[in-house]
């Protein structure tokens, strides 16, 4: 066995144009776009990136992909080899690992590719006959912690402890005695472990196919890489500018329904002050009515009592208090008489109080003063109970009165 060349450097040039195809394809919308689910397009897009990193050898490209049903779609793929060390020597598998619809929820298909010299190995634990694989990795795929780099590592892995790919030895016509170091003959039908020629990294804007890796590339015209990489240049400076005016568009969307909010708070503040404005001009209103009511009840007033006022006033001028109210009956007249002198004779005790406790008169001629008013108020008391008890059933007397009007009426 001879280990395969040196690979090809990875240059931060062609991880550019990864990344700006990956941009470009994830990015399409209508008939032509990728069916991955919008919210998980930048996940699918930094795992290839990061797979492109730690494995050169795996480019993403689109190709079509044929379900068991026969119905096509256009998928992403990664294309390439996984190194594997056996017997302390790499080599390299050829494997393709597609993205399907449900991916990264779901686990990728992965198929080894065997070129037209290699064999798939019977009975492999890990590789069927048709090239799909099945390692622990795919089966406890768990989203989102699962992703493309962890995938590689674990290919690695299975295939270092059991090679999948041998490429069957053909006769030699003419052997050669010295073979050289590294290689083993057997006298018929040998196997070995594949070592697949090393391949430069397939451009990301090749056409995509679903096919088996060939031996080599033809290599393209310079003058077409040169016009595909500006258009590339150009078609990510555009899709820049289109997600930085984006931005631009919804922080000013954003600035415009933070305003619309403060109107809107501001119109309902309005709405409110406004109807309580109008509801004080209403209440102000009708007391301006009641106002003006009074007023001319009291202008009536003052111009029915004119030509009394003119009979109790002297010829200085002067109105005499005692007779400006006239009781409108003879009860109200003893009532009015029996609450002045009740009054009365209740400020007269006051004063001998005052009197007495000051020293102002004897002792005994206070008690007999008040022995006499108290006597006397008593009676005008029981006179005003009395006439307050007639008046009371006189008020009786009319209000039954008029309800008999009313229900003759």
């Amino acid at each position: 066995m001879a280990p395969p060349p040196p690979p090809a450097v990875h240059s931060p040039s062609s991880n550019q144009y990864t990344q700006q195809f990956l941009s470009n394809v994830l990015s399409q919308r209508g008939p032509s776009s990728l069916p991955y689910s919008e919210d998980v397009k930048w996940l699918i897009r930094q795992h290839l990136v990061s797979l492109t990193d730690t494995c050169p050898s795996l480019q993403p490209k689109t190709a079509t992909f044929t379900h068991n049903d026969g119905h096509t779609v256009n998928l992403l793929q990664s294309d390439g080899t996984v190194p594997m060390a056996y017997q302390d020597v790499t080599y390299n598998i050829p494997v393709i690992i597609w993205l399907m619809e449900s991916y990264p929820r779901h686990a990728p298909l992965v198929f080894v590719n065997p070129t037209r010299d290699m064999i798939i190995k019977r009975q492999h634990p890990f590789v069927n006959p048709s090239g799909i694989v099945s390692i622990p990795y795919l089966s406890n795929w768990v989203y989102p912690s699962s992703n493309l780099v962890d995938l590689a590592r674990n290919l690695s892995h299975f295939f270092s402890r059991d090679p999948p790919l041998y490429s069957q030895r053909r006769p030699n016509p003419n052997p050669n005695p010295h073979p050289p170091p590294g290689t083993s003959f057997s006298s018929s039908g040998s196997t070995r472990p594949a070592i697949p020629p090393r391949m430069y990294p397939p451009s990301p804007y090749g056409s995509g196919g679903g096919g088996g890796g060939g031996v080599g590339r033809i290599m393209d015209d310079p003058s077409e890489v040169y016009k595909r990489n500006a258009i590339d240049n150009l078609v990510g400076k555009l899709h820049s500018d289109i997600e930085r005016l984006r931005k631009v568009r919804e922080a000013d969307m954003e600035g415009l329904f933070s305003a619309q909010g403060v109107l809107r708070r501001r119109e309902e503040e309005l709405s409110k002050r406004v109807k309580e404005m109008l509801d004080e001009k209403e209440g102000l209103e009708h007391q301006l009515q009641m106002v003006l009511m009074n007023t001319d009840v009291l202008e009536g007033w003052v111009r029915d009592n004119e030509a009394k006022l003119k009979k109790i006033g002297n010829a200085n001028g002067v109105v005499d208090a005692d007779g400006v109210f006239e009781p409108c009956d003879s009860l109200s007249k003893q009532m009015s008489d029996c609450t002045a002198t009740d009054s009365a004779m209740e400020d007269v005790i006051y004063s001998l109080d005052k009197a007495i406790q000051d020293g102002a008169i004897p002792f005994d001629q206070y008690l007999r003063n008040v022995r006499l008013l108290s006597r006397e108020q008593f009676i005008y008391r029981a006179t005003a109970s009395k006439v307050r008890a007639t008046q009371m059933q006189a008020q009786v007397a009319s209000m039954a009165s008029r309800i008999s009007q009313y229900a003759l009426s």
